[in-house]
Parts: C-alpha cells; structure tokens; sequence
C-alpha cells in the first residue's frame, strides 16, 4: 500500500479525481456503462484511481458505482502511510548512532592509514565527499566560491545543503567575486542562505574554489583541473587555509550592502583589476577568468578603457598605461588620464 501511493497519484485526486468524484455524487452514482469511465474515456484514469483508493465502490445490482466516505478510504491510504514514516524516522536514527559511533572511531585514530591527510576525489566522488562532510558539520563552513561554474543546478543543490546546516546552528560564511553580483541565481541562493544567518562577501580579486568544514578539513582544488579535487586534514595545512580565508573575508564587501556608494566601489575595483591584467600583459581568456565575467563582458572593460585613454588598440592601451605609471590602484580622477 505504501509503495502504491505517491506524488503522481496524489496530483492526479486533487485535480481530476476530485471532479469526478463531485459529479458521481451530484448524480446520486455513475452507471458501469457510462462512456465517461469506458476504457477509452475522458475520466477512465481518475475512475481507476477512486475505485482503487476506495473512493467509489460498485453495487452489483443496481449497476452503478456509488461514491464512499472518503473518511474511510483516507484511514486505508493515510495510516500505512504514517507508520512508514515512524519506521523510517526511526531508521534513520539508528543509521545516524551507527554512523556516529564509526565516525567517533575515524576521529580518535591516529592518522595510521595509508592515504595520509590527503585524499584526491575525482568527479563524482567529489560531490558524494562533500555531502558527507557536510552532513556532519558541527559549527563551521567557510567557502571561497569563484563564480565560474557555479550554474543554477550547482547553486539550488547547495542551497538545500547549507540550509539545512544552518538550522542545524552551524555557521556559514561564502566568499564570491564581485561579478557574482550580476547573477540572479547567486541573488536567489544567497537569500536563502542569509535569511538564514549566513553571511556573504564579494571580493575583486581572483581565487580559487575552497571549502573548510570545522577547521578540520578542507577541500580544494586538484592541481590537474576542477575534475579533481583534495580533500586535506593536516591541520597545519588547514590553518594556513583558514588564515589565507580570513585575510579575503576581511576585505570583502557585504553582498546584501547595494548602497550606491558601495557600488560605485565595486565598479572601480574591477575597473582597476582590468588595468592590472592590462598592464601586465595577460590573455583576454586569463583575464575574464580572473575578473569571474565572460569574454565579451571582459571586452567591454576594455573597449571603455580604450576610449578613456584614447587608445585604438589593446596593446596600445596598456603601453600608454604603462607610460603613464599606472598600476591598477588609482581611482578615476587620480593621476595622468590621457596619453603624453
């Protein structure tokens, strides 16, 4: 019985079933032979619905299906239904002691296996490692999360696994470039988090993906590419991981905060890291990359760069930047603005 019913069943009664079970009683019953619940008939899927779930039962003599208490069919359907979730509650929780005990064993063992503190995950390994180290977080998680890569699936799934950390207690701070600001999916899962106490960052400068769990282990990238990761539980490493984290954070900038000023902030951060990458000669594609934003957005920092300085070309523009001393820190206004 359990098993029989689901989602699509239960869709099918609110909307179909129940219309028809309103004109079956209207009608005082629906004859066997009525088209509307022949083999081919309109309603035949919701007739087969309410005469499984009890909704409607056949008197043989009359020939007519005649509509039941739904009282009664809810008790058959809604009470195994119940018990289910007790048993599986209850399951649960003796999964989670039986795990719990495993995971205390891990934890108080000296580090005598053979991978050492450093496990590489590749693919899907990564995702199934970090769901687990998720799940059994206690008060922390700090991620440095570039916005490559970071698609609507990726963003509505974490979502659900930091809300539920966060009403767990646990703490969450996420660190984003500052072009993360332009994504409505990172709006969307940043307010789920943050209603939630989480608190979010945007910074300007390029770094790379990083999850800290509890200050016990961290996850970051595999030299090779995001296919690979490596999870680390030296807790030297781990503390070197955090310090470099804090540094970012402090100089990150409120993601809820949308005042003009801040904004305008923003805006001349990244202008002046597009005069970095300019200057010191970097590809159009390393440069996007390191700004979080898409070539053709890249491409227009630079065109209204261009027009700034007067410059035709790109190469141009950064040997005229160049010439006048420019390093990438000045706000508008300050220093040479047009070419000798």
């Amino acid at each position: 019985m359990v098993a029989t019913y689901g989602p699509d069943q239960r869709a099918l009664l609110e909307s179909a079933g129940v219309e028809l079970f309103e004109r079956v009683l209207a009608e005082d019953g629906i004859a066997v032979d009525d088209e509307r619940i022949a083999e081919d008939g309109a309603d035949r899927e919701a007739f087969d619905l309410l005469v499984e779930l009890g909704l409607l039962l056949l008197d043989p003599e009359a020939g007519t299906w005649l509509p039941e208490d739904p009282a009664t069919a809810q008790s058959r359907v809604v009470s195994p239904l119940t018990s289910e979730s007790v048993r599986l509650l209850q399951e649960s929780g003796d999964w989670a002691r039986a795990f719990g005990s495993v995971t205390a064993t891990w934890r108080r063992a000296p580090r005598s296996d053979a991978r050492g503190p450093f496990t590489y995950l590749r693919d899907e390994a990564i995702g199934k490692f970090l769901a687990g180290v998720v799940a059994e977080v206690e008060t922390e998680i700090l991620t440095a999360q570039p916005q490559a890569g970071r698609d609507a699936q990726t963003l509505a799934a974490a979502a659900l696994r930091d809300v539920a950390a966060l009403e767990r207690g646990v703490k969450i701070r996420t660190l984003y470039q500052h072009s993360a600001r332009r994504s409505s999916v990172t709006h969307k899962y940043v307010a789920d988090v943050t209603a939630r106490g989480a608190e979010v960052r945007t910074l300007d400068e390029f770094f790379n993906r990083m999850i800290i769990v509890d200050r016990r282990v961290a996850l970051i990238p595999g030299a090779e590419d995001l296919r690979v990761a490596v999870a680390v539980r030296e807790p030297s490493i781990i503390a070197y991981l955090v310090d470099v984290f804090e540094r970012a954070w402090e100089r990150g900038r409120p993601f809820e905060n949308r005042e003009s000023s801040m904004l305008k902030d923003i805006a001349v951060e990244q202008r002046a890291m597009t005069i970095r990458m300019l200057i010191e000669g970097h590809a159009d594609p390393v440069s996007a990359k390191r700004l979080g934003v898409s070539p053709r957005t890249y491409a227009g920092y630079v065109a209204d760069l261009k027009e700034e300085y007067e410059a035709e070309t790109r190469f141009q523009l950064g040997y005229t930047m160049g010439r006048m001393g420019l390093t990438g820190n000045e706000r508008p206004g300050e220093g040479p603005t047009a070419a000798e």
